[in-house]
């Protein structure tokens, strides 16, 4: 709960505004003592010659009974002494206020000296006064219940603003500290929207602050590999039509010449002809992987034999394998699943066509099919020239070719097995490849039987 950003703001915010009570308490107080102070004094200075004045004027019991009825006494408490020791108290104590006053003290104020003690600022003060009364010089401590209300009030309203002040600039700091990667996760967007993926945010923040950044960091790194794969894609792109369409340029040139053969003119045309061909399937391929791309495209969900679909695909195949001696090796039990039948087809259609091109004249392949309850399983063998470890990495990315010292002799976009993997993706399932060079490749497609959800 505490990598919780809801949970940290709440704490921060919390500790900003105790935080800062505290600080304001501590400035307050610091500021504001020796002017506390000397209020309290000057208070107790001006109650305490009212009073001795009331004894100078007034007979002393009179005196005496006139101070018991003041009002003031809420606010203070009054000890008179003489030689003999305390004769008379006004008022009634409360809190923590100073109780013992020495000898000396008294000695003090009897001989005319004005005496001021404090333990702290708000309450614990005492002033010694010497009082002149018609039976004798006494002497008389004051001392504050509450201090004055008024110069209380504006300590509080002084302390309320200190803390208001104090917390607003503590959560200014974290604020800035909480928005901070917020601002990196802003700057780092503008980049990539301009081009620029090389972004590093640095950003050591658990919870969802620091989930959001691992996130985005990655978000980066998938933009950047796939633009670096549709500039590849353009590139091949270009590559490929390019080079029929040279050709086919070249050879039309060649048949507008009149001193050509009928035959040659025949050959050039027959050129064309395959050049245009090659182009149309190759437009013929990206349409197809545009199609699986796309999010719109919905598959058409049927339930089907497997071990048919793949026989089919076999037989229809037959003119290719025959022509080069090539033997298949079966073991095709009977299996239902649920999948889009055009699709599915295209893969077998792929994978058995690559067997057959790249196997040797009198070659083997191998299709056999596996099931659980769960999963189909379908393998396709051969022993052809195979796929170095290096290319089998990137065989079913497009347009690539595994082997390019062979791309005369073995035609092709580099689209199929690219067109196999997204077809195999869409029924949630996972395509595999075994391969050694010279030693033939096996390719293991797994297929849920349960409709795959689209």
């Amino acid at each position: 709960m505490i990598k919780s950003l809801y949970f940290r703001v709440v704490l921060t915010f919390l500790v900003s505004v105790i935080g800062g009570t505290i600080l304001a308490f501590i400035s307050i107080y610091w500021l504001s003592e020796e002017k506390f102070d000397e209020v309290l004094r000057t208070d107790l200075m001006h109650f305490g010659h009212d009073i001795t004045r009331i004894y100078e004027i007034l007979p002393y019991d009179k005196a005496e009974s006139y101070v018991r009825e003041m009002k003031q006494l809420d606010a203070h408490y009054i000890r008179i002494f003489d030689e003999t020791g305390q004769i008379g108290t006004y008022g009634v104590p409360t809190g923590e206020i100073i109780t013992h006053i020495s000898t000396e003290q008294i000695k003090k104020v009897l001989e005319g000296e004005v005496v001021y003690e404090k333990a702290n600022v708000i309450n614990n003060q005492m002033m010694g006064l010497p009082l002149r009364t018609d039976k004798g010089i006494k002497a008389m401590f004051v001392t504050p219940i509450t201090p004055s209300l008024h110069f209380l009030i504006k300590w509080v309203v002084g302390f309320l603003i200190a803390s208001l002040a104090m917390g607003s600039l503590l959560m200014l700091v974290a604020a800035k500290y909480l928005v901070s990667p917020i601002k990196k996760l802003t700057v780092a967007t503008r980049r990539i929207a301009s081009g620029d993926f090389n972004v590093k945010l640095n950003i050591k923040q658990k919870g969802e602050l620091g989930t959001l950044a691992r996130s985005f960091e990655e978000m980066t790194h998938d933009l950047q590999q796939l633009e670096h794969m549709r500039r590849d894609f353009v590139a091949n792109v270009s590559h490929e039509v390019q080079s029929p369409l040279t050709s086919i340029s070249g050879y039309a040139k060649a048949i507008k010449q009149v001193d050509i053969t009928n035959a040659e003119r025949s050959r050039y045309l027959d050129i064309i002809i395959a050049e245009s061909e090659r182009i149309s399937k190759m437009s013929d391929s990206l349409l197809k992987l545009s199609m699986l791309d796309s999010q719109a495209h919905r598959m058409q969900l049927t339930t089907l034999k497997l071990d048919e679909q793949i026989r089919r695909v076999i037989v229809a195949s037959q003119p290719q394998w025959l022509a080069r001696n090539i033997r298949f090796e079966l073991d095709l039990p009977a299996v239902h699943l649920t999948a889009d039948h055009i699709q599915l087809n295209q893969v077998w259609t792929n994978l058995i066509g690559n067997s057959i091109k790249f196997s040797e004249d009198g070659g083997t392949i191998s299709v056999s099919v596996e099931h659980d309850f769960k999963n189909a399983t379908v393998t396709i063998s051969d022993s052809g020239i195979g796929i170095s470890p290096e290319d089998q990495k990137r065989i079913f990315e497009r347009f690539f070719k595994a082997d390019r010292s062979h791309s005369r002799k073995y035609d092709g976009s580099g689209m199929g097995l690219a067109i196999v993997k997204q077809i195999v993706s869409l029924h949630n399932g996972i395509i595999k490849v075994k391969s050694e060079a010279g030693r033939g490749t096996t390719f293991i497609v797994t297929l849920p039987l349960l409709p795959p959800i689209v």
